[in-house]
C-alpha cells in the first residue's frame, strides 16, 4: 500500500479523495493554482504544491507542472478526481513511466473508452447495444450533412474526447448542425484541446442511465447497479439517483452484464462508468465509458456501503477485489443535487465572488455534503461552476426525497447567486415525484427559464406563519426594552395584514404558550411553534405539523423568504398601514435599456454584432467564456448598437460596460 498520494485536482473532489486517505491512514499532498492559493483543499491536504496560474491550461492541465510536483513530494500514486487530466492518456502515460501509480486505468484504456469515437467502435465488438450514428468524426459542413441525410433529424453532435455535458449541441435542422458544430467544436478544443467533433442520432425523451463498474488487475470485473441521470440542463447532470425507478431486475442484469463484457474488452481495471441512453420502450443504447470517478459516485456508495475511491487506491496498489459480485447488495434509495454558483433567475449565468455566509444543515441524519467552499473564500471564474454536492439517503424514494428537501432549505449560502431553490422546485415537481422523468424534463417543465417554484395553499401558509412569526419575535423584544422605561409599556396587535408576493392576507394572531403562535387567515388556522431567536439567518418551525427550515434576508421593510423552490417578499403591517399602502405608486424599472453590461465575469469568445448595426430581439450579442461553458447573452429589444466597448479574447469583470446602444 502507498504512504503518500497527490490528488491532481481541486474543489470538493479533491477534498472528498483526501478524506478517504485519511481514514486509510494515508498522507495527502494537494496541488494549488494562483486562484486556489486559500482553498479549502490546500488546507485540507498535509502539504500543498503550487502548479501555476489561475488559467487550468497553466494549472490543472499542466502535465509538467503536475508531474513535477509529484516528483518533489515524493507521492507513490495520484488520483486525478475528475474532470482535467481525469481521462487525459498521455498523463497517464506520463506517470506511469515516472514510476507513479495512476489511480486509475492504464494509458491504454483510457485513451481508447476517452475517445467517444473509439470506445462505441469497442463497445460494438463486445456485444453493447449502441446508438445509431457514425463512427468517424465529421470533417466537413459537407460530410455531416451527408451523416445526417443517412441517420435523420434529430441528432446528436458531440466531442470526441468529450465529456461533462461539454462540447454538445442538439440539431433538428440544418442551421443547427452547422452552427452546433462549430460551437461543440470550439467549447471541446477550449475544454480538451480536442476540437474533433461526431454525430449519431438523438432520442427525443429519453432517460440517462449509467452502470457503475469496478475491476482490479486480477481479472476480477463486477457491476455495483444503475444511476439514474436524468435530471440534465444542457447536458450536465443536475439530480442523480440510485437505483433508477425505470429499471426491473432483468433489464438491470442485462445492462450490468454488458457493461462488464465491456470493460473486460478494453482490459479495463479501477472504478470505471458505462453510460447508456434509454428510451420509452426499454431499449437501451451505449453512449460512453468513462474511465475514472464519476461526480455521482456518492449514490452508489450510499446504498451499497462501498467506498468508492478506497477501492480504487486498493485496486492501483495491486490489491484484489475483496468481494464477488454475489456479494453486491442494494439497501434504500440515495440521491444527490448538485449545487452550481449560477443564478437560475438570469438564464443560468455563472456566478462568481465571495462567500459571504455558509451554513450547511445542521442535526441532520442520512444527509452527506461533498464541498470545496468555505465563508470567506471564493468561487473563481476560471473553474467548474459546481460548488457542492448535497446526497441524502432513506429506505424509500419518497423518504430519500423528503431528507434532500430538508437539507437543502437549510444549506445557506451567500456572496454568490446558487441554484439551491431550482433543485428543491424539481423535488417538489409531482412528476419528478412520480418518476416520470426524462433528460428532457428541465426543458418540458421550464421552458422559459426559472422563475421560482408556484405558490400552493401549503406553501403560502408556511410563509404567513414564518413572516408572523419572525415579525412578533421582533415587536415582542422592542416591547420588553420598553417595558423597562415606567409609563411606555407597549402591547402588541392581534390583527395584521401580511402581504406576500403583492397580495394582502388578514391575519389573527394568538400567542402560543408552548412557544409558538396560532394564526388565523380565513377561519383556517396556522399553528407555528419554533425556538427560532432574532438573529438567525434560518427559521426553522413546526408549521401544522411539519417541520420547515425557512431562509431570511431582511430588507428595508419586510423579509426575502426562501422555501421550497420559491422566493418570496413578505410584510407584515397593521391594517390601516396596510391600506394606505395601495395608494403607493410602484418603484419604476431603473435598467438602462441604452447599455450591456457583463453578467458574468470571464472572456470575450467572440462578438456577434458590429457598430451601427441594428439589431431585433433575441439576436445574439456577444459569447463570454466562465466556468468551461460559452454563454451567448442575447438583445431584450429591437435597437442599434452605438458602440463596442471590449473586444475579442479580452477578460471583463461583472457589470464592465460591453456594448451601447441607440436611446
Amino acid at each position: 500500500m502507498f504512504d503518500k498520494i497527490l490528488i491532481a485536482n481541486r474543489g470538493e473532489i479533491a477534498v472528498r479523495i483526501m478524506r478517504t486517505c485519511k481514514k486509510m491512514g494515508l498522507k495527502t499532498v494537494a496541488v494549488y493554482s494562483e486562484a486556489d492559493t486559500n482553498a479549502m483543499h490546500v488546507k485540507e491536504a498535509d502539504e500543498a504544491i503550487y502548479i501555476g496560474a489561475s488559467p487550468s491550461s497553466k494549472s490543472y492541465l499542466n502535465i509538467d507542472s503536475i508531474l513535477a510536483a509529484i516528483d518533489s513530494s515524493g507521492a507513490q500514486a495520484v488520483h486525478p478526481g475528475y474532470g482535467f487530466l481525469s481521462e487525459n492518456a498521455e498523463f497517464a502515460r506520463r506517470v506511469q513511466q515516472a514510476g507513479v501509480a495512476l489511480i486509475g486505468p492504464s494509458p491504454d484504456a483510457v485513451k481508447k473508452m476517452g475517445d467517444k469515437i473509439e470506445s462505441k467502435k469497442i463497445a460494438l465488438k463486445a456485444g453493447v447495444n449502441t446508438v445509431p450514428g457514425v463512427l468517424d468524426a465529421v470533417s466537413s459542413d459537407a460530410e455531416a450533412k451527408k451523416v445526417v441525410k443517412e441517420i435523420g433529424y434529430p441528432v446528436m453532435i458531440k466531442a470526441a474526447a468529450g465529456g461533462g455535458g461539454k462540447g454538445m449541441r442538439i440539431a433538428r435542422n440544418e442551421k443547427e448542425l452547422l452552427d452546433g458544430i462549430k460551437s461543440a467544436a470550439s467549447e471541446a478544443t477550449s475544454s480538451f484541446k480536442d476540437g474533433r467533433v461526431f454525430i449519431e442520432r438523438f432520442f427525443d425523451n429519453p432517460r440517462h442511465i449509467e452502470i457503475q463498474v469496478l475491476a482490479d488487475k486480477h481479472g476480477n470485473t463486477l457491476w455495483l447497479g444503475e444511476r439514474e441521470c436524468s435530471i440534465q440542463r444542457r447536458h450536465q447532470k443536475v439530480i442523480e439517483e440510485a437505483p433508477s425507478v425505470f429499471l426491473d431486475d432483468a433489464m438491470r442484469k442485462k445492462m450490468g452484464e454488458q457493461s462488464v463484457a465491456l470493460a473486460k474488452e478494453v482490459g479495463y481495471y479501477s472504478a470505471g462508468t458505462v453510460e447508456f441512453i434509454v428510451d420509452q420502450s426499454g431499449e437501451f443504447y451505449f453512449l460512453e465509458m468513462n474511465t475514472r470517478l464519476q461526480v455521482e459516485h456518492r449514490v452508489t456508495e450510499l446504498i451499497t456501503g462501498i467506498d468508492l475511491v478506497e477501492q480504487m487506491i486498493r485496486i492501483a496498489a495491486g490489491e484484489p477485489l475483496a468481494f464477488a459480485q454475489k456479494d453486491v447488495k442494494f439497501h434504500g434509495w440515495a440521491l444527490e443535487a448538485r449545487i452550481y454558483a449560477e443564478d437560475p433567475k438570469r438564464g443560468f449565468l455563472p456566478s462568481t465572488g465571495r462567500i459571504t455566509r455558509y451554513l450547511e444543515p445542521e442535526n441532520m441524519e442520512n444527509v452527506l455534503i461533498d464541498t470545496g467552499i468555505f465563508e470567506g473564500g471564493e468561487v473563481s471564474m476560471f473553474y467548474d461552476p459546481m460548488v457542492a454536492k448535497v446526497c441524502s439517503y432513506g429506505q424509500t424514494r419518497d423518504d430519500a426525497i423528503r431528507v434532500m428537501q430538508d437539507a437543502l432549505s437549510a444549506f445557506i449560502i451567500e456572496g454568490i447567486s446558487h441554484n439551491g431553490s431550482f433543485l428543491e422546485a424539481i423535488l417538489g415537481h409531482a412528476r419528478f415525484a412520480s418518476g416520470d422523468i426524462s433528460t428532457n424534463f428541465i426543458e418540458q417543465e421550464y421552458p422559459g427559464g426559472f422563475i421560482g417554484a408556484e405558490l400552493n395553499d401549503e406553501s403560502t401558509r408556511i410563509f404567513l406563519g414564518a413572516a408572523t412569526s419572525i415579525f412578533l419575535r421582533d415587536a415582542e423584544r422592542a416591547a420588553k426594552i420598553s417595558h423597562q422605561v415606567p409609563g411606555r409599556e407597549r402591547a402588541i396587535g392581534a390583527r395584521w395584514v401580511v402581504n406576500v408576493e403583492g397580495i394582502d392576507y388578514p391575519v389573527y394572531v394568538r400567542t402560543d404558550q408552548d412557544h409558538g403562535y396560532f394564526i388565523t387567515h380565513n377561519r383556517k388556522l396556522i399553528s407555528v411553534k419554533t425556538s427560532w431567536k432574532l438573529g438567525r439567518r434560518l427559521f426553522q418551525a413546526s408549521i401544522n405539523g411539519k417541520q420547515v427550515s425557512v431562509q431570511i434576508k431582511h430588507r428595508e421593510e419586510g423579509y426575502l423568504l426562501t422555501y421550497g423552490g420559491s422566493d418570496v417578499v413578505a410584510k407584515v403591517r397593521t391594517p390601516r398601514v396596510a391600506e394606505l399602502a395601495q395608494f403607493m405608486p410602484p418603484a419604476r424599472d431603473q435598467s438602462k435599456k441604452e447599455e450591456l453590461k457583463a453578467p458574468i465575469a470571464g472572456l470575450i469568445v467572440s462578438l456577434k454584432v458590429k457598430e451601427g448595426q441594428e439589431v431585433k430581439s433575441g439576436q445574439e450579442l456577444i459569447v463570454i467564456e466562465a466556468m468551461k461553458m460559452e454563454n451567448v447573452i442575447c438583445a431584450d429589444h429591437d435597437t442599434t448598437v452605438t458602440k463596442l466597448c471590449v473586444a475579442e479574447k479580452e477578460s471583463v469583470g461583472v457589470d464592465q460596460l460591453l456594448i451601447q446602444f441607440a436611446a
